[in-house]
């Protein structure tokens, strides 16, 4: 069981809370009705995901058993065959749309189209567009922009383009940080985890990453600064939210080009007590912004 829970990696579910954003920035955390259809569209996403992992590892078998860590993943090690690998995806493709179909009270199609969009998205990512520069990381970065729609159609909640751009912006900045990362294990160690890291280079990664950091804060200050957001959140206040968000990516840029550890944000988000504290303070301002300013 232990290896079958690796293989679908549930601890990577923790990307899949941008389904939550839009229900949380309309101030409805608090509806028991709309949370509970995105906590349906979370599980749904998840699966997809999941099952998204296992096609992917059975794809990557060769590459997966020369990386440091990759090679301990259930399929790389040997300790999950092919076949159960596929059977499992499987099982979780229809279990995913299983319970949009079934449960789901708000825009079912929708959301379903949404599922389809981002599994067949991210096919084509595993089969081709992986192996393309730079456009495999937007491929990356347009999978988040989709978690924050899957969660705006089961709450019925109308999405900002402000909220769809820092997303992007956001995931994009880490996602070539990821990339950094395969740089350097191959200048140590001289293996090639992907085919197209020929491509990039740390000095063009560097640069991209202060560049992407650098104009997502400014998109931040301006959201924070925007009439139509202080009006909406009817607080002048939003701004002092930016010592967060210019923290925490000044913090990732550390880890990426001091420590040289940026390959799981996942890893990151569960370990690094600098960058758990940015957000959770993050979050708790905009609550207090957001639920407690009548």
């Amino acid at each position: 069981m232990g290896n079958l829970f690796a293989l679908i990696r549930p601890k990577h579910w923790t990307k899949n809370l941008f389904v939550f954003l839009p229900l949380f920035f309309a101030g409805e955390l608090g509806n028991k009705d709309l949370l509970a259809n995105c906590l349906l569209a979370f599980v749904a996403f998840s699966f997809v995901a999941s099952a998204i992992y296992c096609i992917n590892d059975i794809l990557e078998i060769e590459e997966d058993s020369k990386h440091p860590k990759k090679r301990y993943r259930p399929i790389a090690s040997g300790a999950v065959s092919i076949r159960t690998a596929i059977i499992i995806c499987v099982v979780l493709v229809v279990l995913a749309f299983s319970i949009i179909y079934l449960l789901s009270q708000t825009n079912m199609w929708q959301q379903i189209f949404i599922l389809v969009c981002y599994f067949v998205l991210n096919i084509l990512y595993c089969f081709l567009l992986k192996m393309i520069a730079i456009i495999d990381v937007m491929i990356i970065a347009k999978g988040f922009v989709l978690r924050i729609l899957m969660g705006g159609s089961a709450t019925n909640i109308e999405l900002t383009h402000w909220i769809i751009i820092m997303t992007f912006l956001l995931t994009l900045f880490i996602g070539f940080a990821k990339r950094r990362d395969d740089l350097v294990i191959q200048k140590n160690n001289g293996t090639v985890l992907r085919k197209n890291t020929n491509r990039y280079n740390l000095e063009f990664i560097n640069q991209v990453l202060c560049l992407l950091g650098g104009i997502t804060i400014v998109c931040y200050i301006m959201y924070t600064v925007s009439p139509e957001v202080i009006e909406r959140f009817n607080s002048p206040h939003i701004y002092l939210t930016t010592i967060f968000v210019l923290g925490g990516i000044v913090r990732y840029l550390q880890l990426a080009l001091v420590y040289e550890r940026t390959g799981s944000p996942t890893e990151i988000l569960l370990k690094d007590r600098f960058i758990q504290s940015g957000l959770l303070l993050w979050i708790l301002s905009f609550y207090l912004i957001i639920y407690l300013n009548e």
